[in-house]
């Protein structure tokens, strides 16, 4: 696989490679942090493709469809594999629909932040006594880096905030920044980000200010 193939990350999510293009896909995941995420989001977009019938495009790319989503139904179509193109195309179409991913995190939400999900993660919680932050994370393993879900309380309005990540070697990774509304002040804010540190080394997850401030410190455990 050349680098950023990005064409063979839907089918490879999908299940619908040949062997050796798994492998190959497989070993460029490996070493390039870019596709793995990239792979995280199409894997989203496939649990949203829901009862959608890939064959709705086995015609071929949509009018205005964007460059990405052409060279991948062509570079499957061209293999005579009428099956893996249906099911690309749907994939795809998902992409399609729900635009493209801008950026690995999230704008923070302007509603109360929800109780952490029973899912696959390590959930942890802490409160600052001295600047009143507090904030539950969310944990999630991906290959050979994390997603963070956090939700934050207590902080003032106006403050510009970011989360990291950080190592047990004290490697610091950001995961995502916002600046806290008026609203979000009074009841809350919900972040989702990413950072490139291997899930078993997470030590900690930090809330700081832009000018270097902790706010609040929450330890993850193993």
């Amino acid at each position: 696989m050349s680098e950023h193939q990005s064409e063979l990350l839907g089918a490879y999510v999908l299940g619908v490679l040949d062997p050796p293009e798994h492998d190959t896909v497989q070993q460029h995941l490996h070493d390039c942090a870019a596709c793995r995420r990239e792979v995280g989001d199409l894997r989203e977009m496939e649990s949203a493709l829901g009862e959608v019938p890939p064959e709705a495009l086995i015609e071929g790319p949509p009018a205005g469809a964007d460059l990405l989503l052409q060279r991948t139904l062509r570079s499957v179509r061209a293999q005579g594999d009428r099956r893996r193109y249906a099911l690309v195309a749907a994939a795809a179409a998902v992409a399609l629909l729900g635009g493209a991913v801008a950026g690995r995190a999230s704008a923070p939400a302007e509603t109360p932040p929800p109780p952490p999900v029973a899912a696959a993660g390590r959930t942890a919680s802490a409160t600052d006594d001295s600047t009143g932050a507090a904030m539950t994370i969310r944990v999630r393993d991906a290959a050979g880096w994390v997603r963070v879900n956090a939700a934050v309380t207590g902080v003032a309005p106006g403050q510009q905030c970011r989360l990291v990540v950080v190592a047990r070697s004290g490697l610091r990774r950001e995961a995502g920044s916002w600046l806290v509304s008026e609203a979000a002040a009074t009841a809350g804010t919900t972040v989702d980000g990413a950072a490139l540190v291997a899930p078993a080394d997470v030590r900690s997850v930090v809330l700081e200010t832009f000018a270097g401030q902790p706010l609040v410190t929450v330890p993850i455990g193993a």
